[in-house]
Protein backbone atom coordinates (compact mmCIF):
# COMPACT_ATOMS: atom_id res chain seq x y z
CA UNK A 1 0.00 0.00 0.00
CA UNK A 2 1.44 3.44 -1.02
CA UNK A 3 1.88 6.60 1.25
CA UNK A 4 -0.81 8.21 -0.22
CA UNK A 5 -3.60 5.34 -0.25
CA UNK A 6 -2.55 4.64 3.30
CA UNK A 7 -3.05 8.49 3.98
CA UNK A 8 -6.59 7.71 2.27
CA UNK A 9 -7.34 4.68 4.55
CA UNK A 10 -6.82 7.01 7.79
CA UNK A 11 -8.76 9.76 6.64
CA UNK A 12 -11.79 7.11 5.71
CA UNK A 13 -11.15 5.64 9.07
CA UNK A 14 -11.05 9.28 10.65
CA UNK A 15 -14.62 9.57 9.08
CA UNK A 16 -16.25 6.60 10.15
CA UNK A 17 -16.95 5.11 7.17
CA UNK A 18 -18.08 1.24 6.99
CA UNK A 19 -15.49 -1.24 5.93
CA UNK A 20 -16.93 -2.34 2.85
CA UNK A 21 -17.31 0.98 1.95
CA UNK A 22 -13.21 1.46 2.58
CA UNK A 23 -12.58 -1.47 0.87
CA UNK A 24 -14.28 -0.41 -2.21
CA UNK A 25 -13.03 3.22 -2.45
CA UNK A 26 -9.50 1.58 -1.60
CA UNK A 27 -9.54 -0.78 -4.92
CA UNK A 28 -10.74 1.94 -6.92
CA UNK A 29 -7.74 3.70 -6.54
CA UNK A 30 -5.32 0.85 -6.58
CA UNK A 31 -6.77 0.12 -10.14
CA UNK A 32 -6.79 3.91 -11.03
CA UNK A 33 -3.22 3.45 -9.83
CA UNK A 34 -2.54 0.64 -12.23
CA UNK A 35 -4.17 1.89 -14.94
CA UNK A 36 -2.74 4.82 -15.86
CA UNK A 37 0.55 4.04 -14.55
CA UNK A 38 2.16 6.95 -12.57
CA UNK A 39 2.35 8.05 -9.46
CA UNK A 40 -0.88 8.90 -7.64
CA UNK A 41 0.15 12.72 -6.92
CA UNK A 42 1.51 13.09 -10.20
CA UNK A 43 -2.06 11.92 -12.28
CA UNK A 44 -4.31 15.32 -13.26
CA UNK A 45 -7.77 16.01 -14.85
CA UNK A 46 -6.43 14.05 -18.28
CA UNK A 47 -5.54 10.66 -16.45
CA UNK A 48 -8.98 10.78 -14.91
CA UNK A 49 -10.97 11.25 -18.24
CA UNK A 50 -9.22 8.40 -19.97
CA UNK A 51 -10.02 6.27 -16.89
CA UNK A 52 -13.33 7.21 -17.18
CA UNK A 53 -14.11 6.59 -20.56
CA UNK A 54 -12.11 2.99 -20.67
CA UNK A 55 -14.57 2.07 -17.72
CA UNK A 56 -17.28 2.88 -19.75
CA UNK A 57 -16.27 2.04 -23.00
CA UNK A 58 -14.00 -0.53 -22.61
CA UNK A 59 -15.08 -2.42 -19.70
CA UNK A 60 -18.49 -2.27 -20.03
CA UNK A 61 -18.82 -1.46 -15.95
CA UNK A 62 -22.94 -0.09 -15.57
CA UNK A 63 -23.26 3.47 -14.66
CA UNK A 64 -23.72 2.66 -10.89
CA UNK A 65 -20.20 0.58 -10.79
CA UNK A 66 -18.38 3.87 -12.73
CA UNK A 67 -20.59 6.48 -9.72
CA UNK A 68 -18.92 4.69 -6.90
CA UNK A 69 -15.70 4.61 -8.69
CA UNK A 70 -16.18 8.78 -9.03
CA UNK A 71 -17.08 8.75 -5.44
CA UNK A 72 -13.85 7.04 -4.09
CA UNK A 73 -11.71 9.22 -6.69
CA UNK A 74 -13.87 12.66 -5.60
CA UNK A 75 -12.71 11.20 -1.90
CA UNK A 76 -9.40 10.30 -2.58
CA UNK A 77 -8.74 14.18 -4.53
CA UNK A 78 -10.96 16.52 -2.52
CA UNK A 79 -10.79 14.83 1.07
CA UNK A 80 -7.31 12.87 1.54
CA UNK A 81 -5.50 15.52 -0.72
CA UNK A 82 -7.59 18.31 -0.34
CA UNK A 83 -7.59 19.35 -3.98
CA UNK A 84 -11.20 20.99 -4.01
CA UNK A 85 -10.11 21.87 -7.71
CA UNK A 86 -10.70 18.55 -9.25
CA UNK A 87 -14.22 18.29 -8.08
CA UNK A 88 -15.18 20.19 -11.65
CA UNK A 89 -13.15 17.37 -13.01
CA UNK A 90 -15.08 13.89 -11.85
CA UNK A 91 -18.72 14.11 -12.82
CA UNK A 92 -20.86 11.28 -12.00
CA UNK A 93 -22.03 9.93 -15.09
CA UNK A 94 -25.72 11.56 -16.32
CA UNK A 95 -28.74 10.54 -15.01
CA UNK A 96 -26.66 7.32 -13.02
CA UNK A 97 -30.18 6.95 -11.14
CA UNK A 98 -32.48 7.18 -13.37
CA UNK A 99 -31.20 4.04 -15.58
CA UNK A 100 -31.30 2.01 -12.53
CA UNK A 101 -32.52 -1.34 -13.98
CA UNK A 102 -35.64 -3.07 -11.67
CA UNK A 103 -34.23 -5.88 -9.61
CA UNK A 104 -34.89 -9.55 -10.95
CA UNK A 105 -37.33 -11.40 -8.56
CA UNK A 106 -38.44 -14.89 -8.19
CA UNK A 107 -41.84 -16.01 -7.44
CA UNK A 108 -42.17 -17.26 -3.78
CA UNK A 109 -42.36 -20.91 -5.89
CA UNK A 110 -39.30 -20.06 -7.30
CA UNK A 111 -37.26 -18.90 -4.14
CA UNK A 112 -38.48 -21.83 -2.26
CA UNK A 113 -36.70 -24.24 -4.80
CA UNK A 114 -33.57 -22.03 -4.70
CA UNK A 115 -33.44 -22.69 -0.95
CA UNK A 116 -34.63 -26.20 -1.31
CA UNK A 117 -31.49 -26.74 -3.77
CA UNK A 118 -28.49 -25.86 -1.49
CA UNK A 119 -26.07 -27.90 -1.32
CA UNK A 120 -25.53 -28.96 2.30
CA UNK A 121 -26.69 -27.47 5.73
CA UNK A 122 -24.12 -24.73 5.73
CA UNK A 123 -25.44 -23.22 2.38
CA UNK A 124 -28.84 -23.97 3.24
CA UNK A 125 -28.81 -21.60 6.20
CA UNK A 126 -27.25 -19.00 4.57
CA UNK A 127 -29.76 -18.58 2.10
CA UNK A 128 -32.49 -18.70 4.52
CA UNK A 129 -30.65 -16.53 6.61
CA UNK A 130 -30.47 -13.96 3.64
CA UNK A 131 -33.96 -14.02 2.70
CA UNK A 132 -35.68 -14.36 5.89
CA UNK A 133 -33.83 -11.20 7.28
CA UNK A 134 -33.50 -9.46 3.57
CA UNK A 135 -29.69 -9.45 4.20
CA UNK A 136 -27.05 -7.47 2.05
CA UNK A 137 -23.61 -10.01 1.96
CA UNK A 138 -21.53 -8.08 3.70
CA UNK A 139 -24.06 -7.82 6.62
CA UNK A 140 -24.61 -11.54 6.83
CA UNK A 141 -20.48 -11.97 6.66
CA UNK A 142 -20.11 -10.01 9.69
CA UNK A 143 -23.41 -11.83 11.80
CA UNK A 144 -22.81 -13.13 15.08
CA UNK A 145 -24.07 -15.26 17.01
CA UNK A 146 -24.70 -12.89 19.41
CA UNK A 147 -26.81 -11.31 17.28
CA UNK A 148 -29.72 -14.32 17.24
CA UNK A 149 -31.94 -12.86 20.37
CA UNK A 150 -34.60 -15.49 20.65
CA UNK A 151 -36.01 -14.92 23.92
CA UNK A 152 -37.25 -11.33 21.85
CA UNK A 153 -37.19 -13.10 18.54
CA UNK A 154 -35.26 -10.55 16.97
CA UNK A 155 -32.05 -10.48 14.62
CA UNK A 156 -29.72 -7.83 15.41
CA UNK A 157 -28.04 -6.16 12.31
CA UNK A 158 -24.96 -4.14 13.40
CA UNK A 159 -23.15 -1.31 11.53
CA UNK A 160 -24.85 -1.95 7.75
CA UNK A 161 -24.96 0.14 5.09
CA UNK A 162 -24.29 4.02 6.42
CA UNK A 163 -22.88 2.54 9.63
CA UNK A 164 -26.59 2.03 10.86
CA UNK A 165 -27.89 -0.55 13.02
CA UNK A 166 -31.13 -2.21 12.67
CA UNK A 167 -33.36 -5.13 13.73
CA UNK A 168 -35.35 -7.27 12.20
CA UNK A 169 -38.06 -10.06 13.60
CA UNK A 170 -36.53 -13.61 13.99
CA UNK A 171 -38.80 -16.13 11.94
CA UNK A 172 -39.41 -19.25 14.26
CA UNK A 173 -38.47 -21.36 11.27
CA UNK A 174 -35.25 -19.84 10.74
CA UNK A 175 -35.18 -20.04 14.55
CA UNK A 176 -35.14 -23.88 14.40
CA UNK A 177 -33.13 -24.23 11.41
CA UNK A 178 -30.27 -22.27 13.44
CA UNK A 179 -30.37 -24.50 16.15
CA UNK A 180 -29.84 -27.23 14.65
CA UNK A 181 -27.07 -25.68 12.09
CA UNK A 182 -25.12 -24.52 15.45
CA UNK A 183 -25.52 -27.77 17.17
CA UNK A 184 -23.67 -29.51 13.94
CA UNK A 185 -21.25 -25.83 13.46
CA UNK A 186 -20.81 -25.06 17.21
CA UNK A 187 -19.87 -21.25 15.60
CA UNK A 188 -18.07 -18.63 18.35
CA UNK A 189 -17.78 -15.76 17.33
CA UNK A 190 -19.54 -15.19 14.04
CA UNK A 191 -22.30 -17.56 12.81
CA UNK A 192 -21.11 -18.05 9.07
CA UNK A 193 -17.28 -18.72 10.00
CA UNK A 194 -14.80 -18.50 7.43
CA UNK A 195 -11.58 -20.67 7.06
CA UNK A 196 -7.92 -20.44 6.89
CA UNK A 197 -5.41 -22.82 5.83
CA UNK A 198 -8.92 -24.57 4.87
CA UNK A 199 -9.67 -25.15 8.40
CA UNK A 200 -12.51 -23.37 10.05
CA UNK A 201 -10.97 -20.28 11.64
CA UNK A 202 -13.40 -17.45 13.80
CA UNK A 203 -13.27 -15.12 11.17
CA UNK A 204 -16.24 -14.05 9.08
CA UNK A 205 -16.87 -15.71 5.54
CA UNK A 206 -16.10 -14.40 2.26
CA UNK A 207 -18.68 -12.58 0.10
CA UNK A 208 -17.42 -15.17 -2.49
CA UNK A 209 -18.56 -17.98 -0.52
CA UNK A 210 -22.01 -16.48 -0.38
CA UNK A 211 -21.53 -15.84 -4.21
CA UNK A 212 -20.53 -19.36 -5.10
CA UNK A 213 -23.97 -20.84 -2.73
CA UNK A 214 -26.13 -18.76 -4.64
CA UNK A 215 -25.66 -19.89 -8.23
CA UNK A 216 -24.95 -23.57 -6.91
CA UNK A 217 -28.24 -23.72 -6.06
CA UNK A 218 -29.58 -21.83 -8.68
CA UNK A 219 -27.94 -24.11 -11.00
CA UNK A 220 -29.51 -26.94 -9.41
CA UNK A 221 -32.81 -25.49 -9.01
CA UNK A 222 -33.05 -25.26 -12.53
CA UNK A 223 -33.86 -20.92 -12.54
CA UNK A 224 -32.79 -19.33 -15.78
CA UNK A 225 -33.07 -15.49 -14.02
CA UNK A 226 -30.34 -13.97 -13.35
CA UNK A 227 -29.73 -14.99 -9.37
CA UNK A 228 -27.11 -13.29 -7.03
CA UNK A 229 -27.41 -13.06 -3.52
CA UNK A 230 -28.86 -9.39 -3.79
CA UNK A 231 -31.53 -11.17 -5.44
CA UNK A 232 -32.32 -12.42 -1.97
CA UNK A 233 -32.84 -9.51 -0.67
CA UNK A 234 -34.76 -7.68 -3.66
CA UNK A 235 -37.26 -11.03 -3.12
CA UNK A 236 -37.79 -10.14 0.43
CA UNK A 237 -38.76 -6.73 0.22
CA UNK A 238 -41.11 -7.25 -3.08
CA UNK A 239 -42.90 -10.53 -1.41
CA UNK A 240 -43.09 -8.63 2.04
CA UNK A 241 -45.13 -5.61 -0.03
CA UNK A 242 -47.38 -8.28 -1.83
CA UNK A 243 -48.10 -10.04 1.63
CA UNK A 244 -49.78 -6.65 2.79
CA UNK A 245 -46.35 -4.86 4.66
CA UNK A 246 -46.46 -0.93 4.33
CA UNK A 247 -43.52 0.87 2.49
CA UNK A 248 -42.48 2.57 6.34
CA UNK A 249 -42.58 -1.04 7.56
CA UNK A 250 -40.17 -2.47 4.42
CA UNK A 251 -37.61 0.66 5.00
CA UNK A 252 -36.75 0.30 8.47
CA UNK A 253 -36.49 -3.47 7.87
CA UNK A 254 -33.97 -3.09 5.03
CA UNK A 255 -32.06 -0.28 6.27
CA UNK A 256 -32.66 2.53 3.13
CA UNK A 257 -32.01 5.91 4.12
CA UNK A 258 -34.63 7.08 1.99
CA UNK A 259 -37.88 5.63 1.29
CA UNK A 260 -37.58 6.25 -2.51
CA UNK A 261 -35.20 3.51 -2.41
CA UNK A 262 -37.91 1.75 -1.59
CA UNK A 263 -40.43 2.96 -3.31
CA UNK A 264 -38.76 0.80 -6.16
CA UNK A 265 -40.37 -2.29 -5.01
CA UNK A 266 -43.83 -1.11 -6.10
CA UNK A 267 -42.74 -1.41 -9.52
CA UNK A 268 -41.56 -5.13 -9.17
CA UNK A 269 -44.59 -6.57 -7.11
CA UNK A 270 -46.81 -8.17 -9.35
CA UNK A 271 -49.82 -8.46 -7.21
CA UNK A 272 -49.75 -4.07 -6.73
CA UNK A 273 -49.69 -3.67 -10.76
CA UNK A 274 -52.74 -6.49 -10.87
CA UNK A 275 -54.21 -4.84 -8.79
CA UNK A 276 -54.17 -1.15 -10.06
CA UNK A 277 -57.06 -2.11 -12.65
CA UNK A 278 -56.82 -0.77 -16.05
CA UNK A 279 -59.45 2.93 -16.43
CA UNK A 280 -60.27 0.79 -19.30
CA UNK A 281 -62.50 -1.36 -16.95
CA UNK A 282 -64.19 1.79 -15.69
CA UNK A 283 -65.71 3.06 -19.26
CA UNK A 284 -68.87 1.63 -21.06
CA UNK A 285 -67.75 0.03 -24.65
CA UNK A 286 -69.94 -2.35 -27.33
CA UNK A 287 -67.60 -5.12 -27.27
CA UNK A 288 -66.54 -6.85 -30.39
CA UNK A 289 -69.78 -8.82 -31.07
CA UNK A 290 -71.36 -6.23 -33.18
CA UNK A 291 -68.23 -5.78 -35.49
CA UNK A 292 -67.63 -6.58 -38.74
CA UNK A 293 -64.46 -8.99 -39.59
CA UNK A 294 -63.05 -7.80 -42.87
CA UNK A 295 -60.67 -4.91 -43.26
CA UNK A 296 -62.28 -4.07 -46.92
CA UNK A 297 -63.56 -0.67 -47.12
CA UNK A 298 -67.19 -0.39 -48.86
CA UNK A 299 -68.01 0.84 -51.80
CA UNK A 300 -70.25 4.25 -50.48
CA UNK A 301 -74.13 3.14 -52.25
Amino acid sequence: MTTLIQRMREELVRRNYAETTMRSYLQTIEDFRRYVGKRLDQLGPHDIRRYQVHSLEERKLGVGTVSNHIAALRFFYVKTLKRHDMKEDLPYPHCAKHNRRLPEILSTEEMSRLINSAQNLFHYTMLLTMYSAGLRRSELCRLKVSNIDSGRMMIRIERGKGDVDREIPLSQKLLTTLREYWRWMRPKTYLFPGTQNGWRADKPITAKVIWEAVQKAARKAGIEKHVTPHTLRHCFATHLLESGADLRTIQVLMGHKDIEATTRYLHVSTKRLQAAASPLERIPVSGPGRLQRSRKLHKPE
